[in-house]
């Protein structure tokens, strides 16, 4: 197949960045497999050398269209829209639908509940190259130092009652993705970080605190954290039920179950199960025998979604939820 991406950032990406990264992969993943891939995108991309057509996108470009090889069979694209083409598009959405937004038939949602929220049954779990992220052989028995991987502003992300609850516990958070300006000898601001350093970083936690106040869609952070061999600590909302099984970390419903799991005393959590479970349902070549199979009904001419989904919800889906 020739299957044709946009980006206009540069790939493969030099730091911080969740959907760029599964973006890229899944794209060598093809190309390794022998498909034609072409990626419309920033000119410093350096993809050529992995069997990856560049097709440089104009700085002020609108439609993509003009740009699209008239012998495409599919555009893979991961925002809202639909070039004025005639080769057909499948659209993978990452983030919540706004109340009204409607998204074309052939979209795909990145988890079950995701899909359900917006009236679909159609999703594919985001994944990893497990190849960038070396596990740490070192046992870690006890809780003592914390990880939050999310962009700390946001208030769904719920930085602040994980900066509460270790504080209270008297246990150590490292904050990659943002910063605390409450000065604590518990906790440490990195910023935006990737790369290697935030790797550095995780092989340093002993555990991840995910407690968002909203409809996750998806959270690579998650599953960036099992790779490390993290037990994940979230909230009870979005995909996180789904993506947090026995043995991977626990759903805490409210504020006083999280502390109850930061102020454990032992970690009985065994991380070489951890990184085995999200090995076997989160890789990037599981992802992309899905999408293929997609794309082989999308180019035969089937929709994939009965009715364009929408946001279903009575809430906004960034409004905050009770924690």
């Amino acid at each position: 197949m020739k299957i044709v991406f946009q980006h206009n950032g540069i790939l493969p990406v030099k730091k911080y960045g969740g959907i760029e990264r599964i973006l890229f992969w899944h794209m060598k993943e093809l190309a390794k497999r022998g498909h034609d891939v072409v990626l419309i995108g920033h000119k410093e991309s350096q993809v050529e050398d992995l069997g990856i057509t560049l097709i440089p996108t104009p700085t002020n470009a609108e439609d993509i269209a003009p740009l699209i090889p008239n012998d495409a069979d599919i555009i893979h694209l991961t925002y809202n829209f639909i070039p004025d083409c005639k080769v057909p598009t499948l659209v993978n959405m990452q983030c919540n639908g706004q109340i009204g937004e409607r998204f074309p038939k052939n979209t795909v949602f990145v988890s079950k509940k995701h899909a359900e929220n917006h009236g679909s049954d159609v999703f594919i779990y985001n994944a990893l190259d497990f190849d960038e992220y070396p596990f740490p052989t070192k046992e870690k028995t006890s809780f003592e130092n914390f990880l939050f991987l999310a962009k700390g502003s946001w208030s769904v992300k719920n930085l602040k009652h994980c900066i509460k609850a270790c504080k209270k516990a008297k246990k150590h958070l490292h904050i990659a993705g943002g910063r605390s300006y409450l000065p604590s000898r518990y906790i440490h601001s990195h910023g935006m970080v990737g790369g290697d350093e935030k790797i550095s970083i995780m092989k340093n936690c002993d555990a991840f605190l995910f407690p968002v106040r909203w409809h996750e869609p998806f959270g690579i952070a998650i599953i960036e954290a099992m790779a490390m061999g993290m037990p994940v600590f979230g909230s009870p909302y979005g995909s996180l039920p789904e993506i947090i099984q026995e043995g991977a970390g626990k759903v805490c419903n409210n504020r006083d179950e999280l502390f109850q799991e930061i102020n454990a005393k032992e970690n009985h959590y065994d991380r070489e199960k951890i990184r085995k479970y999200v090995e076997d349902k989160f890789s990037i070549q599981r992802l992309t025998d899905e999408y293929i199979k997609l794309y082989e009904k999308i180019i035969s001419g089937e929709n994939l979604n009965a009715n364009e989904p929408t946001w279903k919800l009575t809430q906004g889906p960034e409004d905050l939820l009770p924690y």
